[in-house]
């Protein structure tokens, strides 16, 4: 039986969270004299500490109601709010699979959180027998899980096997879940009560500046995690262009059929270069490609002033290439076929 009571922070379980003049007072007309704002301006008044427009919206599109959905300051501050709330410092321990997205490392490190990093297999999954030595461990609280996974791009499978064995929270990362075929873990919320999904409008909905990330959770999980965030954490200018964005699907959804259409030539193309040794499949807007020597490709590609990303230090002579539009391949393809020539 699951048990959240067990696995929150215990200074966190009465917690009483900050009050906020708008949670006092959540009117839209008035002349407001209570928050001690500028009377004068554009952006003279505070946005609204629950985003509730924007949570309607979310739900409407994801199919799930708003008291299941956090909204953060991009998913980076969901990921620290998770470790705040379920890991005691010196004490408690995370767990994930690496190569992975960086900043779950970062944050624990900043929390004082020991991070497990077992690493995926020669085709970039999870070694279950492995996990099992570890997944009883009582100080374990976290398990991180990026899919579509960042930097190699591929979805991870046995997440299913993790929830039903693992007694602590599982977050599942779906940053790129808008490129992939693979359903949504939102569809499995029900049925695991210890599931967290994390996803954002940075990649597929063009919000990167804005910083706009979601966790999907149970309607308790949900209730801590804005107990214990910043009560004005995402502004209402990014809550207004999340807003904008949302309302524009169909912008959208052809938005991601280019770039999946240009990830599908992009590869082919890089196929035919010989530099070019092996690219690995993906389900998200980039590619991992190995090459023969990922350090000069990457410095010779940022001479010209096309930037990938070396991940050299991470998968051996690999460099990531984020799918560009089409003249952006262009280039790229075009000057990696001169580099090919030179070697």
């Amino acid at each position: 039986m699951f048990d959240l009571q067990k696995l929150i922070r215990p200074c966190l379980l009465n917690l009483q969270p900050y009050s906020s003049a708008r949670d006092e007072f959540t009117g839209t007309e008035g002349i407001f004299l209570d928050a001690n704002e500028n009377p004068f301006g554009d952006l003279n008044r505070y946005p609204d500490p629950h985003q509730k427009l924007l949570k309607e919206k979310l739900g409407e599109i994801k199919k799930i109601v708003p008291e299941n959905i956090f909204v953060g300051n991009g998913s980076d501050e969901v990921i620290d709010l998770i470790y705040r709330l379920f890991c005691i410092s010196g004490k408690d321990k995370a767990l994930t699979f690496t190569p992975t997205y960086g900043m779950y490392e970062v944050s624990a490190a900043i929390n004082d959180i020991e991070l497990l990093k077992l690493p995926l297999t020669d085709n970039f999954q999870i070694n279950i027998n492995e996990l099992k030595i570890y997944i009883d461990d009582e100080n374990l609280k976290l398990i991180f899980i990026c899919s579509p996974n960042n930097p190699t791009g591929n979805n991870i499978e046995n997440v299913d096997w993790i929830l039903q064995n693992f007694k602590g929270i599982v977050i599942v990362d779906e940053a790129y879940t808008d490129f992939s075929s693979v359903n949504s873990y939102i569809k499995k919320l029900v049925q695991y009560p210890n599931l967290i999904v994390l996803q954002t409008l940075s990649k597929a909905w063009g919000l990167a500046a804005a910083r706009v990330g979601m966790a999907f959770s149970n309607k308790n999980i949900i209730g801590f995690l804005n107990k214990i965030k910043p009560p004005y954490n995402v502004s209402e200018l990014n809550q207004s262009a999340a807003l904008k964005a949302l309302h524009d699907n169909d912008t959208t959804a052809r938005n991601i059929h280019i770039i999946l259409e240009e990830r599908k030539l992009l590869e082919k193309e890089l196929l035919k270069i010989s530099c070019v040794k092996k690219i690995y499949p993906s389900d998200a807007n980039f590619l991992l490609v190995e090459v023969s020597d990922a350090n000069n490709i990457y410095n010779s590609l940022v001479e010209k002033k096309l930037i990938t990303r070396n991940r050299n230090t991470v998968v051996k002579n690999c460099i990531r290439i984020t799918v560009g539009s089409k003249n952006e391949n262009e280039q790229l393809l075009e000057y990696l076929k001169k580099i090919d020539t030179l070697i």
